[in-house]
């Protein structure tokens, strides 16, 4: 009797316990609201209304003459049959891969030179830190100490080098090779931030780890291989899409410099639509170009969260704890 009692009451006490706990999240949440009321209005203005009026803009031919004059998908049939946007395109994926690489590889490659074969920590820090200099220096004078190092004549740090060492002439090398240029110029810069997150997971890893392969004759390739490798799938996970997005949306590097050239051999989709919107004064059509460009870049990183199996990530731990 009392056991059917009880039974009775838990469909009347749950809605009890269940309004309180809705009251106590309605009464932490309008405490709090003084706190990040301030991030939430910055939030709306800076990013909510210019991504919408952004994507207004694309349906109107703005211009010089900041006239919000409705024109509907024109912008767009136009970006469809423009070809400078194609060849925008094919250099968007060549540039995007190719510093990925560099950004993701290179620094996975620095974090486990520094962390992992460095014995001596302060040593590994203090490369860290000489490598994390270009990344702490505005972009301007980063920008300007390639265009230097690149100079086109004898005295070009580059072509003084092969000078002395092949007696080469002097090459334009931004002229011959922009892209490349671009390539490695964003690379090694980006590959500081891969190198700071990888390292920190290393560091995570617990060191019984290290000593049961150790004891079990693993080799240092196998140690990378089967146990810092899996321990940084997340980090992996989030450089690879992270610098994916960022490369996708940001051009001031190639601005500075090659501005695109010689020939639009090094305009990317982003910088196409900043010349489009602050160089021929096509408002309207620099911000269809930019609408494509997130599209498109949600897109990538949703295929690339289902590639690296998100899901499967976030649900190992609750099979674990269920099983």
């Amino acid at each position: 009797m009392e056991q059917y009692v009880q039974e009775k009451s838990l469909p009347v006490a749950y809605p009890k316990e269940a309004a309180e706990t809705h009251v106590k999240r309605k009464n932490s949440f309008i405490a709090a609201l003084p706190f990040i009321g301030p991030f939430l209005v910055l939030i709306i203005l800076f990013y909510l209304i210019p991504v919408v009026l952004t994507v207004i803009m694309s349906f109107t031919g703005m211009d010089f003459t900041l006239e919000w004059k409705f024109v509907g998908l024109k912008n767009y049939i136009k970006l469809c049959q423009d070809k400078s946007a194609g060849i925008a395109a094919l250099n968007t994926l060549k540039y995007v891969a190719s510093t990925l690489l560099i950004n993701v590889g290179f620094g996975f490659l620095l974090a486990i030179t520094t962390t992992y074969f460095t014995k001596k920590q302060n040593t590994g820090l203090l490369f860290q830190t000489i490598w994390m200099l270009p990344r702490m220096t505005p972009a301007v004078i980063y920008a300007l100490l390639w265009l230097w190092f690149l100079d086109p004549t004898e005295y070009g740090m580059l072509n003084a080098f092969f000078g002395k060492l092949f007696n080469a002439p002097p090459r334009d090398w931004i002229l011959t090779s922009p892209m490349p240029v671009v390539i490695i110029a964003n690379g090694l810069i980006g590959a500081s931030l891969g190198m700071v997150v990888f390292s920190a997971a290393i560091k995570s890893i617990p060191e019984s780890y290290f000593h049961a392969a150790s004891v079990d004759g693993a080799t240092d390739w196998d140690i990378i291989r089967y146990v810092i490798i899996p321990f940084l799938k997340w980090p992996i996970m989030f450089m690879t899409i992270w610098q994916t997005l960022s490369l996708l949306t940001s051009y001031e590097y190639i601005l500075l410099i090659t501005d695109g050239g010689p020939l639009n051999k090094s305009e990317v989709w982003a910088l196409y639509s900043y010349h489009k919107a602050f160089g021929s004064y096509e408002f309207g059509y620099g911000a269809a170009i930019s609408v494509v460009l997130v599209i498109i870049a949600v897109i990538i990183a949703l295929v690339m969260l289902k590639v690296f199996g998100y899901d499967a990530m976030m649900n190992r731990g609750k099979t674990k704890v269920q099983g």
